[in-house]
């Protein structure tokens, strides 16, 4: 078995992991990034792409903004699409703020060609990642890569590896307290070259469900209609989909939309999950690893980068400062705005979705938060601030 050492192993390369590894590359802390799967792997997931300001700035600040300043889509406003009518709500007159579409996959191939350049050493396909002795002083993690057994030694382990990774796994029986809600239906999401519907993000409730028009660029849109959990991709056609996006719409931005064929089409189950606390000895949870919430509030990457933000100062204080303050209180940091995250992903999802026991009481309820939303300046003001972000 080969052993090196390194300060920090990152298990995991998606953009939580590799904005970790970029922060502490250009603070001088030494770390070395794990990843099961191939590059092309990882660069061929499709994720959400709707970035809060702070993660804008956090971005362009470690030196991986200058592609995100070039084709990044500047969004002020949302829409908001019932009983057949639009209803915009302007972001930046209320907060101040905005933010921005550019696909998560941009997003970590800026990473991991800044990393490449960098010459930080990430380890693709690594097999049978485990973390070891993370209660102690001397953490360890041993993976297989090309037949060949290897260990690292290390001061501090970063779970960054998703919901199904083996970092959350590998915490002790009982130590780990778990929050979960799952939501009765799915979202059947497709890409497609065509010009979005509108120039801003449109979501709709319907008597016929749910609908998100969002884009990927001016001339790749990603639209998503609510489905039964248990349909199959196989089940929707390009046409029946176009059809039904039509008939969530107002008469207008229905109109809009610029049917062409789809080239990837996915259902999603939507859920809500917390994982307490985000700190095991020298192990600690960042992202989807500790939390997951429904795509509704445009959170799950943008609360990743602010785990990465905390955990990172946490290691620079540490290592500059020789202080474990912020490691101590990173858990409590970061799991107070998780909370609020999924509080504002779960309202957005109860108000835009139909769900299938909702009783006639619970459907006036849905009509009455939306009319009153869009009335009052204060409700707009509230869905704003959260939407385009809360302070870190």
């Amino acid at each position: 078995m080969s052993v090196t050492r390194t300060q920090v192993v990152i298990i995991g390369s998606g953009p939580s992991g590799l904005l970790l590894g970029q922060i502490l590359d250009r603070a001088g802390i030494d770390n070395i990034v794990l990843e099961r799967k191939s590059k092309d792997y990882v660069l061929a997931r499709v994720r959400a792409g709707v970035l809060e300001q702070g993660t804008v700035d956090l971005l362009t600040a470690v030196g991986v903004g200058e592609r995100l300043a070039q084709d990044g889509l500047v969004h002020h406003g949302i829409s908001l699409c019932f009983d057949s009518s639009l209803h915009r709500i302007d972001m930046t007159a209320l907060t101040g703020k905005a933010v921005t579409v550019y696909g998560q996959t941009e997003v970590t191939r800026d990473l991991m060609e800044a990393r490449e350049a960098y010459g930080a050493k990430t380890v693709y396909e690594a097999d049978q990642v485990t973390p070891h002795d993370f209660a102690g002083d001397r953490p360890r993690v041993t993976y297989v890569k090309d037949g060949v057994a290897h260990e690292i030694a290390c001061d501090f382990i970063a779970g960054c590896d998703g919901y199904h990774g083996v970092s959350r796994d590998s915490v002790p029986a009982g130590a780990l307290t778990t929050y979960e809600r799952i939501y009765p239906f799915g979202w059947l999401g497709i890409l497609a070259e065509v010009p979005p519907a509108d120039h801003e993000l449109i979501y709709a409730n319907s008597p016929r469900g749910f609908a998100l028009c969002s884009m990927r660029s001016t001339h790749r849109s990603r639209y998503y209609v609510q489905c039964p959990i248990d349909d199959r991709v196989e089940d929707w056609p390009d046409q029946r989909f176009w059809d039904e996006l039509r008939l969530r719409l107002d008469p207008v931005s229905a109109a809009r939309v610029t049917t062409g064929p789809s080239f990837e089409k996915s259902i999603a189950p939507l859920r809500s999950f917390v994982a307490e606390p985000l700190r095991f000895g020298r192990l600690f949870l960042v992202g989807d690893a500790a939390h997951i919430v429904p795509p509704t509030g445009a959170k799950g990457l943008n609360l990743a980068v602010s785990d990465v933000r905390y955990l990172s100062e946490a290691l620079i204080e540490h290592y500059g400062e020789q202080s474990d303050a912020g490691l101590d209180a990173y858990s409590g940091r970061a799991l107070g705005r998780i909370w609020k995250a999924v509080r504002f992903s779960w309202w957005m999802t109860t108000m835009l979705h139909r769900f299938p026991q909702a009783t006639s009481f619970d459907q006036r309820i849905q009509e009455a938060d939306l009319a009153y939303l869009v009335s009052s300046k204060a409700a707009m003001t509230s869905l704003s601030e959260n939407y385009v972000g809360l302070p870190h």
